[in-house]
């Protein structure tokens, strides 16, 4: 310090002092990592704040969250955290957030919220995601919620819900852009203008109908502003993919994947356009689906990150049951040949190894029929040539699987007929598991079944089964 300083009023030489640059705290950045997961010290920084009880912190820490990010953090929170957070959501955000919840912590959120307030929230939705949501909620709250809606979302919701679950109807969005074909690209974009909030939220065609509304063109928002003014859009708009609202949600994945669709209209029976699906709507349906069927390969069932003990165990006791019957009913073939294994110990070693790869081979052939299956690459005019060149890949692993187990037999045990005996087993039972796992999954889709369901049980059975049975009736046709 100067002389000059020093001989300064304390009020003087604070006044002399350079204030250091204020730390603003980026909340955005602390919150997300490079892979777009919540950090966990964020979780923590939320958990710290309702353990203090304060709520400014809390409301802060959650306000700055995207809607979805705000759902992936109540899905970390206990149920007793998220009683402390959800007063503090943002009302104007409420909808989006409650749209992108789990379903067990959306109950939650749903019976702590008031009727009018939920009611304002879903308004500010599209009208598939807020009747998703109404249709979580009891009797009682739905009238609640539906009664205070303004008359239009009302109808619009209601009439949404009259449609099957998982179907187009429920998954179609009411808010969409038609224009008469006589129009002109200037009429249409004056429309745009003056039509304000009665437009979806996200829209990316005008859908060109004739006057019986019936939809019979689309023209792409890029085409309609790169047009001139005076272009009737009959001249330039481009043929429409429809989907009929009883048509189920895989079914309308699968068009928007094969013919790359962006957005698409609704029809009622008689073909009058009542509504549009577009892209973010399919990106869901094929996630869930995709879960659908990977749970249902390992038959289970998705009861949530909050789920407790008992609702897992209630979710997986039941095809465990299922699979001990099954285990014992193909063990049971052993019995038949006790005096066998009682000669040649070895069997007894060898048995698992043959049933073990048998299951293996069944499970990689099973995958991928039942994707094939849920992408129509496997139909009734390919059926065939499939199943053939799946029991060709079965044939010749089970013959290299043969040479080498049985070449490792014989090293160990020093015994031709053993060591054919387990060759010959492996080649019955990986040629079973490929017919189990292409056929298997065939049967329950003519059926009208689920192929993912059931089908992992029927192959592992027979694969047990074959694979205990073989090595033991050729051990026995052999060594007697």
């Amino acid at each position: 310090m100067t002389r000059e300083t020093a001989d300064l009023s304390d009020d003087a030489r604070h006044a002399l002092t350079i204030p250091e640059p204020e730390v603003v705290e980026d909340l955005e950045d602390l919150a997300l990592g490079d892979d777009y997961a919540l950090n966990p010290d964020y979780v923590e920084m939320v958990v710290d704040a309702a353990d203090r009880g304060d709520t400014a912190r809390l409301a802060e820490l959650v306000g700055a969250l995207d809607p979805a990010d705000v759902a992936d953090l109540m899905g970390f929170l206990s149920a007793a955290y998220r009683e402390e957070v959800i007063p503090v959501l943002d009302p104007l955000a409420l909808g989006e957030i409650i749209a992108e919840l789990e379903d067990n912590i959306r109950e939650e959120v749903l019976e702590a919220t008031p009727s009018v307030t939920l009611a304002r929230a879903l308004e500010e939705l599209d009208t598939d995601d807020a009747a998703d949501v109404i249709d979580d909620l009891d009797d009682t709250k739905r009238f609640q919620v539906l009664a205070a809606m303004g008359e239009t979302d009302r109808a619009a919701i209601e009439t949404t819900l009259s449609y099957e679950d998982e179907t187009a109807g429920r998954l179609m969005q009411r808010e969409f852009l038609a224009a008469p074909q006589f129009w002109t690209v200037g009429h249409t974009i004056e429309h745009v203008r003056q039509s304000g909030d009665s437009l979806p939220e996200l829209f990316f065609d005008v859908y060109v109908v004739d006057p019986s509304f019936t939809p019979v063109g689309a023209l792409p928002i890029s085409l309609l502003l790169t047009s001139k003014l005076e272009t009737p859009l009959a001249e330039i708009m481009e043929p429409v993919t429809e989907i009929t609202v009883d048509m189920d949600q895989e079914e309308v994945a699968y068009i928007f994947d094969k013919y790359h669709l962006i957005s698409a209209p609704v029809v009622e029976a008689g073909g009058r356009l009542v509504g549009q699906i577009t892209v973010d709507d399919i990106v869901g349906v094929i996630r869930e689906e995709a879960q659908e069927d990977i749970l249902a390969l390992a038959n289970v069932s998705d009861v949530g990150r909050d789920a407790s003990v008992v609702e897992i165990v209630r979710s997986r006791l039941p095809w465990l049951l299922l699979n001990l019957l099954t285990a014992t009913i193909s063990v049971s073939g052993i019995a038949l040949f006790q005096e066998e294994i009682s000669k040649l110990v070895a069997l007894a070693v060898l048995m698992p190894i043959v049933s073990s790869l048998g299951g293996n081979a069944g499970t990689q052939t099973l995958a991928v029929a039942v994707r094939a299956l849920s992408s129509k690459e496997l139909t009734a005019a390919n059926a065939s040539r499939i199943i053939t060149r799946e029991l060709l890949v079965g044939v010749m692993n089970g013959l290299t699987l043969a040479i080498v187990m049985g070449a490792a037999v014989y090293v160990f045990y020093d015994n031709p007929k053993l060591s054919l005996t387990v060759a010959l087993a492996l080649v019955a039972n990986i040629f079973t598991a490929a017919v189990g796992g292409i056929l298997a999954p065939l049967a329950l889709e003519k059926m009208g079944r689920d192929p993912a369901v059931s089908s992992s049980i029927f192959v592992t059975f027979l694969t047990d089964f074959a694979g205990f049975f073989s090595v033991l009736l050729i051990a026995a046709l052999l060594f007697n």
